[in-house]
C-alpha cells in the first residue's frame, strides 16, 4: 500500500519490485496487490493498524502479507532489497514467509481469530459520554499549548507538520475567548510557514512537512489536501489581522492550484511528486550560480541575499528558497530604498519561475478525488468571498458542476475519476466533504439547487454510514463490499476525518432546514467522542471546530438581494470582511436566480437537445448512448449553459420566511440566540449589528 507522491514508496518500487529476481520470488509465492492508499483509505486503515499494533509504527510503503481471507499475518513499511538500515532485506522476508505459511499454515490462521478481534476493537469507540460545555473547548486549547513551538511556530519538533485543523481550531478559540496567546500563536506559525522552505517562494503552494522544526527543509510533495487547508486558514487569519502577508499566500497558493492542479475538465488533480528526474527536491532549488544565470549582478546578489541562497547551500549543496530576515532590514544592509528591494525580488521570482519551468517537473497524480476535491472548491468559495474574486468562484462552480455530473449517479458517489472513468463507491469523507462544498456554494450563491443536492447526499451519507449502536459514522457504508472489519476513521489526521465533517455540516444544515433530526445525530456524537476531544486534542482539528460551532452562538444571516447586484455587494463585503466562524448564510435572491446544475448535450439533425444531470431525488440517469436511460431532453438552442433551477419549496431554507427587501432595497437581516435585529440596509449599519452580536 503506498501512494503517488511517497518518495520512498517510489524507492521500494525501483529496488525490489522491478528487480527481476526479487519480482520472480514474490510471483513464485504470492498473489501481489498494489494498492493506492487515497483510492482504498478503507484496506489502508485496516492494515496499517494492524501495522502499527504489531510494529508500534507505521507509514508508507507499507507491506502487509494476508491469508486468502484477508487476514494479515506479518506487516512493516519499507523493506530494502538486501539486508541494510537494520532492516531485513525484502527477497529474505518473502522467502522466510512463504516457507511459515507452508509449514505453520494451521497455526498462523489459528491467530488470525484474535487478530480480527483486535482489529475490530480498534473501530469501537465505546467510551462513556460527557457533556460539551466551554470548558471542553478549554480543555483542549490547554493540551494544544503544552506543545507549542514558541521560537519557530507549529507543534512539537521535527518533523513538522502544518497542524492547519488546530491552528483553525485556535483561531475560533481565540475569537470565542480574546485569549491573546491563541492568536500569536497562530500568527507566529503562519508567518514561519510563509517564510520557510515548506512554502513554494516561486510557484505559490505548501509542500507536505518539514523534515527539521523550522521548517526549512520539506518534503517536497505537494498535496491538494494541504493547500486546501491552509488557504482557508491563512484566509481565515487574514480576517483577523488584515495582514498582506496572509492575503498573498492565499492568492499564490489558489493561483498555483488553477495553473499546476486544475485539470481541463474543472477536476482538481491530488499531487504532485516530491521526485523530478529522479532526485527529491531538485526542481525547486538554486545555487548562485544559477541565479546569476538569470538576474543580472546586482539583481542576483540581492535576491540570493534576501532568499537565503548562499555557496555552502542549505540542501544537499544547493539552496531551498527561505526568507531569514526582514525586507526593510535587508533593505537597509544592501543600501536600497524597500521599494527598489521588493521590485527587485518581484521580477527576480518571475524570471526564476520562469526559468525553473523549463526543468523536468515532478510527476503529478492525475486522478481526482471526490473528497479533496469539495475541500479545495471550499477553499475557493470563500476566498471569493472574502477578497472578493468572482473567478476564484467560477473556479468552484465549475470544479462542483463536474463532480455531480462525473462521480455522481443519482443518489450515489463514486470516489475517484480518471481518464474520463469514475470508479469505487465513495467513502464517507467523500459524501461529507462533497455535503459541505455544496452548502459553502449555497451560501455563497442562494442557489437553492445547491441546497437541495446538499440534502440528497447528506441523507444518503445517514442511511450508508450512520451506525446507531456507536452514535457515529463509519468510513464504509452499508454498500461497500465486506472487509475483515468495518473500518470507522475518527481521528483528523492529514486530512479532516469524514466523522468530523459530517458532524459539522448537521449542525449546519440543522440551522439551514430546521431538522432537529441532525442537530440530534451530531449532539450524540459530540458527546460520545467528550475524552478524545479534551484528552488528544491534537487528533481532533476539525471536530473542535464543530465543537465550537455546536457551542454557538451561531449568527444566522440573511441577505435579500441580487449577490451580484452593486447594492447588495457591500452589505456581503461587511459581513465577510470579519472572522465570524460560527455563522450560516441564506441568500434570498428577488431577481430568482437560484444556481446552476450542469447538463448534458446532444445533437439531433439541426436541434440541439438538453437535460439537467443528475435532477435531486433521481437515482440513475444512464447516458445519451444508453437506450434504457431516462429521456428526459429538452429541445434548446442553448448548448453551454445549465438552465436556471427554481427553488422546490420544501427545500427553500426556512431561514427565508418573512423575509423582505426594504423599500425596495437590499437588506440583512441577522438573529442570535432566538432574537433578530432589526434589518440593515446600510453597510455601517450592519457592520454594527454584527458587532453587537458578536459581544
Amino acid at each position: 500500500i503506498g501512494y503517488s507522491a511517497c518518495h520512498w514508496c517510489h524507492v521500494m518500487e525501483r529496488e525490489s519490485f522491478e528487480n527481476e529476481e526479487i519480482a520472480r520470488v514474490m510471483n513464485t509465492h504470492f498473489v501481489n496487490i498494489k494498492v493506492d492508499r487515497e483510492e482504498r483509505p478503507d484496506l489502508d486503515t485496516i492494515y496499517m493498524n494492524y501495522v502499527q499494533m504489531t510494529t508500534g509504527s507505521g507509514g508508507w510503503p507499507m507491506t502487509v502479507f494476508l491469508t486468502p481471507d484477508q487476514i494479515p499475518f506479518y506487516g512493516g513499511t519499507y523493506f530494502p532489497p538486501d539486508d541494510r538500515f537494520g532492516r531485513p532485506g525484502f527477497e529474505r522476508v518473502c522467502l522466510t514467509l512463504a516457507k511459515a505459511y507452508r509449514e505453520k499454515r494451521i497455526e498462523i490462521e489459528a491467530q488470525g481469530v484474535e487478530i480480527v478481534q483486535r482489529l475490530r476493537e480498534i473501530n469501537s469507540t465505546n467510551m462513556p459520554a460527557g457533556k460539551l460545555t466551554s470548558e471542553t473547548v478549554q480543555l483542549a486549547f490547554d493540551q494544544l499549548a503544552l506543545n507549542f513551538d514558541m521560537t519557530h511556530g507549529g507543534f512539537s519538533g521535527a518533523p513538522k507538520f502544518p497542524g492547519s485543523m488546530n491552528l483553525a481550531f485556535l483561531l475560533r478559540y481565540y475569537s470565542r475567548t480574546g485569549q491573546t496567546s491563541a492568536r500569536h500563536f497562530v500568527e507566529l506559525s503562519l508567518d514561519k510557514m510563509a517564510h520557510g522552505g515548506i512554502y513554494d517562494q516561486l510557484g505559490g503552494g505548501f509542500h507536505r512537512y518539514s523534515v527539521d522544526e523550522r521548517w526549512l527543509v520539506p518534503h517536497f510533495e505537494k498535496m491538494l489536501y494541504d493547500n486546501a487547508l491552509l488557504s482557508r486558514l491563512y484566509l481565515e487569519a487574514y480576517q483577523i489581522s488584515r495582514k498582506p502577508l496572509y492575503k498573498r499566500i492565499v492568492e499564490e497558493t489558489l493561483d498555483y492550484v488553477v495553473r499546476e492542479m486544475l485539470s481541463p475538465n474543472g477536476g482538481f488533480y491530488s499531487t504532485q511528486d516530491a521526485d523530478s528526474d529522479g532526485h527529491e527536491g531538485t526542481y525547486f532549488v538554486w545555487t548562485p550560480k544559477e541565479v546569476g544565470q538569470v538576474l543580472n549582478k546586482v539583481e542576483a546578489s540581492a535576491f540570493c541575499r534576501f532568499y537565503d541562497v548562499t555557496a555552502e547551500g542549505n540542501f544537499e549543496g544547493a539552496n531551498i528558497l527561505n526568507i531569514k530576515q526582514p525586507l526593510k532590514q535587508i533593505a537597509e544592509e544592501l543600501k536600497m530604498s524597500p521599494q527598489q528591494l521588493s521590485e527587485i525580488l518581484d521580477r527576480g521570482r518571475q524570471q526564476l519561475f520562469e526559468e525553473r519551468s523549463k526543468r523536468i517537473k515532478p510527476n503529478r497524480d492525475e486522478k481526482i478525488l471526490t473528497s479533496w476535491n469539495g475541500m479545495m472548491a471550499i477553499s475557493f468559495i470563500e476566498a471569493a468571498q472574502v477578497l472578493q474574486r468572482t473567478d476564484y468562484l467560477e473556479v468552484a462552480r465549475r470544479n462542483i458542476n463536474f463532480i455531480l455530473k462525473q462521480l455522481c449517479q443519482g443518489h450515489q458517489i463514486f470516489r475517484t475519476h480518471k481518464d474520463g472513468q469514475s470508479k469505487i463507491k465513495g467513502y464517507l469523507d467523500d459524501y461529507a466533504n462533497l455535503v459541505e462544498a455544496l452548502l459553502a456554494l449555497y451560501q455563497a450563491t442562494g442557489g437553492s439547487s445547491w441546497l437541495e443536492q446538499a440534502i440528497l447526499y447528506n441523507q444518503e451519507m445517514i442511511q450508508q454510514f450512520w451506525n446507531v449502536d456507536e452514535k457515529g459514522f463509519f468510513l464504509t457504508g452499508d454498500e461497500h463490499e465486506k472487509l475483515v472489519t468495518q473500518v470507522r476513521d475518527i481521528y483528523d489526521n492529514a486530512i479532516p476525518a469524514g466523522n468530523s465533517v459530517a458532524v459539522f455540516n448537521l449542525l449546519k444544515l440543522a440551522v439551514l432546514t430546521g431538522n432537529k433530526d441532525y442537530r440530534q445525530k451530531a449532539e450524540v456524537n459530540l458527546q460520545q467522542m467528550y475524552q478524545p476531544l479534551t484528552r488528544h486534542p491534537s487528533g481532533f482539528g476539525y471536530l473542535l471546530k464543530a465543537t465550537d460551532f455546536y457551542l454557538g452562538p451561531v449568527k444566522e444571516i440573511v441577505v435579500v438581494g441580487n449577490p451580484e447586484a452593486d447594492d447588495t455587494k457591500p452589505l456581503l463585503d461587511t459581513i465577510y470582511h470579519r472572522f465570524l466562524p460560527n455563522k450560516v448564510v441564506a441568500i434570498l435572491n428577488p431577481d430568482q436566480s437560484y444556481g446552476q446544475l450542469p447538463t448534458e448535450t446532444k445533437k439531433e439533425g439541426n436541434t440541439t437537445l438538453q437535460r439537467p444531470w443528475p435532477k435531486p431525488g433521481e437515482k440513475d440517469f444512464g447516458n445519451f448512448n444508453d437506450p434504457k436511460a431516462k429521456k428526459s431532453y429538452l429541445p434548446s438552442k442553448q448548448t453551454t449553459m445549465p438552465p436556471t433551477l427554481t427553488p422546490h419549496p420544501s427545500n427553500k431554507s426556512p431561514l427565508l420566511e418573512g423575509k423582505t427587501l426594504i423599500k425596495g432595497k437590499p437588506a440583512v437581516y441577522v438573529c442570535q440566540n432566538y432574537t433578530c435585529k432589526a434589518p440593515a440596509t446600510e453597510s455601517r449599519q450592519l457592520a454594527k449589528v454584527l458587532d453587537q452580536n458578536e459581544q
